[in-house]
């Protein structure tokens, strides 16, 4: 088995300097728009506490709203199917798509299908699959997965795509003018809709009290995939479950103005049935979430409604790219997610984080980040996974940080004398912390000492 590696590869997306500043920049953007969103409505905060209490609630009581789901769905002529994991949802939705003799298939943005890999799975089978979401369409085109769940290809520039696109489907070669491109996509999409026989979509939202889905894009390629042919299947994971339709309510207030800073999505479509003369299908994968039920510490990693705010806001993804954490789900959330599937090979991603807590603060579903990813370093601690140099370091940190009166006695000694070493006994290979790193200017005082000075001034 292979341990992924984020500093690594963050260390490679970063030494294009160029793109590392615009990528943080494009997605800082992103997160101004979120912030100014989120002040429009003065009660945002009771939203964010609504929305925690409704997915802790429903998590609690799982099996009770995913029976109560798929009575009320099967009842609206839905067939709804439980995968246990990856290959059994792929195996299903190849055996509804075989028994309708589908070879062309068009699919919607679905993080689940993603993360099970059902393009290939389908591919290798002689069935072509389409991405309809034009990000999606893009990295597709490029044979790389997403690297935002929202905005799955923020990490190419314009003349990026327009390279992709001549290659793909024709366009004029150097042409980067984004109207031009999106005009060149939707034709080449309009004919993929037109010819397809099936539409696969994820699902934003599940809603037991009804048994019908919701599904969020802006682009409106969902609505066209489910309704132009006469097969539609939609992929959920167990998460995505809400009890009633009111509650609906809480989170698509929430989720556009979190993930893009919008009032709501664009098209904001409930599918409640199969089309006339049509059949829907409801796929619903556990794929290792239940265990997540079972975890005082990391059960609320299962209220995530997908906004990618958290990656918005991040330090660290915002400079080292989506793609350098090498899990479906990238930033935060993916982080936190894949530590706790697979410790040994995700060990590097919950120290790719600063500990600033900006993600528990933007998380619409009040989802503590921060706390999770700092608990998984101690998880990892206990468990003898992290490497041996990382957890000398940490030791010997939290040796001297106990013991006040010598702590206090190093960082005078090296206030006085780190200055005056020579730097190469600061940077050299044995330091990686100092690699791309300058030391600040080492003050006369420390923090401590002029705080007590204050005090003593104020008496």
């Amino acid at each position: 088995m292979s341990t992924h590696n984020h500093p690594l590869n963050a260390k490679a997306f970063v030494a294009n300097d160029e793109r590392m500043h615009w990528h943080d920049k494009a997605l800082w953007f992103v997160r101004e728009k979120r912030d100014r969103a989120s002040k429009s409505i003065p009660e945002w905060e009771q939203l964010r506490t609504f929305a925690d209490q409704i997915k802790s609630h429903t998590m609690a009581n799982l099996d009770k709203y995913l029976l109560e789901f798929e009575k009320n769905a099967n009842a609206k002529g839905i067939q709804v199917h439980f995968a246990k994991d990856a290959k059994e949802h792929n195996e299903i939705v190849h055996r509804i798509l075989e028994k309708n003799n589908v070879k062309k298939v068009v699919k919607s943005k679905s993080m689940l299908t993603e993360e099970c890999h059902l393009n290939p799975f389908l591919e290798e089978r002689g069935m072509e699959v389409v991405d309809t979401d034009l990000g999606e369409r893009i990295v597709q085109f490029r044979n790389e997965p997403p690297s935002h769940i929202v905005l799955p290809a923020i990490h190419l520039k314009k003349e990026d795509v327009s390279d992709t696109f001549h290659e793909k489907i024709g366009t004029e070669k150097g042409n980067a003018d984004p109207t031009y491109l999106t005009r060149a996509a939707r034709a080449h999409l309009r004919e993929k809709f037109l010819d397809a026989q099936a539409g696969i979509t994820g699902v934003n939202f599940a809603i037991a009290e009804t048994g019908g889905v919701v599904v969020c894009t802006n682009e409106g390629n969902a609505d066209m995939g489910a309704s132009l042919p006469k097969l539609h299947i939609a992929c959920m994971g167990i998460e995505k479950v809400i009890p009633r339709l009111q509650d609906l309510g809480v989170f698509t207030r929430l989720l556009a103005r979190s993930a893009t800073g919008q009032p709501i999505t664009s098209y904001t479509s409930h599918f409640h049935g199969p089309i006339e003369g049509g059949e829907m299908h409801i796929v619903i994968v556990d794929n290792n979430r239940s265990p997540f039920l079972q975890s005082d510490s990391y059960k609320k990693a299962l209220n995530c409604i997908r906004c990618g705010a958290c990656m918005n806001t991040c330090p660290i993804y915002r400079r080292s790219g989506g793609h350098s954490y090498e899990y479906v789900i990238p930033g935060p959330i993916g982080s936190t997610l894949s530590t706790f599937r697979d410790p040994k090979k995700h060990k590097t991603l919950s120290f790719a984080c600063t500990l600033c807590g900006s993600c528990s603060n933007v998380c619409p579903a009040k989802i503590d980040l921060d706390s999770q990813l700092y608990t998984h370093r101690q998880d990892l601690r206990e468990q003898n996974i992290i490497d041996t140099k990382k957890k000398f370091s940490m030791q010997a940190a939290v040796w001297l940080m106990s013991k006040p009166t010598l702590f206090n006695l190093v960082g005078k000694i090296a206030r006085k004398i780190v200055p005056l070493l020579p730097k190469g006994l600061l940077y050299n290979k044995a330091n990686v912390w100092a690699e791309g790193r300058d030391l600040p200017k080492f003050p006369k005082k420390s923090f401590k000492e002029l705080y007590q000075e204050g005090l003593k001034n104020e008496q």
